[in-house]
């Protein structure tokens, strides 16, 4: 269960368990601890294993994976790409976490919205990012 309080601001805060502090609980925000929460509750990813806000330099700029999930051996395994409710999941948002992939070469793309999530199995073996959207993703 989330846990939620006021700021000071008047506005909420959200407790990120990987980051062990109060954060802004902004829309999209909201969503990423939920889908923190479903693959440590759900799906038995360690808390340890997960990365927030991760950051990578992509064509000499810095970016930031949402949620970064490594594998026992510390590699990078998912990247989890967190809008907020309402905006769609599209193929712009797919091609954002495509890009990412290009640096991390992970083997599964998580897209979560609040309202829908998709799991994408990426294929780097094939020279290319070949992605196929898979019914559920796969337990730790």
């Amino acid at each position: 269960m989330l846990q939620i309080r006021e700021n000071s601001d008047g506005g909420k805060d959200v407790f990120d368990i990987v980051r062990h502090r109060w954060v802004s609980c902004t829309p999209e925000e909201w969503v990423r601890q939920h889908v923190i929460m479903a693959l440590h509750d759900d799906y038995g990813y360690p808390l340890e294993l997960m990365q927030v806000e991760a950051k990578i330099a992509l064509n000499g700029m810095t970016r930031r994976c949402d949620i970064v999930v490594y594998d026992r051996k510390v590699r990078p395994w998912m990247i989890v790409e967190c809008k907020k409710q309402g905006v769609a999941l599209t193929q712009r948002v797919v091609d954002q976490a495509c890009r990412y992939n290009l640096v991390l070469r992970v083997p599964y793309l998580l897209l979560a919205n609040g309202d829908n999530c998709i799991c994408l199995r990426v294929d780097t073996e094939a020279g290319a990012l070949e992605a196929t959207k898979i019914p559920d993703f796969p337990r730790f």
